[in-house]
């Protein structure tokens, strides 16, 4: 394996680990988001609920229900961005996956026209 081949072998492993990175991170910012929203329509729900306290601090009920909405509205935001950093590391890990086959696939041919000229070869001086 030449030290190209050994490079981006190297460098497909380190791809993958930052694609699951960015995967994982559009992954909680989804669940924070879906949390938030949960959140918000259980403090809905619970605003015309008997027994509730929403009747002394609307005030107090309303201020959560928007804060849990932004909050959601926030997550989504950073979802959206962190899809797009996912996108690009999705294309440089193909990028560099596909240079690390070629590379592999060069070696392995070089490795066997050297084979074929090494038997060629003994075959001449024995004659």
């Amino acid at each position: 394996m030449t030290p190209r081949t050994r490079r981006l072998k190297k460098l497909v492993r380190v791809q993958d680990q930052i694609r699951a990175l960015h995967e994982m991170h559009h992954a909680t910012h989804l669940a924070n988001a879906a949390s938030a929203r949960r959140e918000a329509e259980e403090l809905a729900a619970g605003f015309d609920a008997p027994g509730s306290l929403s009747a002394l601090f609307p005030d107090v009920y309303h201020r959560r229900i928007a804060d849990a909405l932004a909050r959601c509205d926030a997550e989504l935001e950073k979802a959206r961005a962190e899809s797009s950093r996912l996108a690009t590391a999705t294309a440089r890990a193909n990028m560099v996956q596909r240079d690390y086959r070629d590379a592999r696939q060069t070696d392995e041919r070089r490795s066997t026209e050297r084979m074929l000229l090494d038997l060629i070869e003994q075959k001449h001086r024995r004659r």
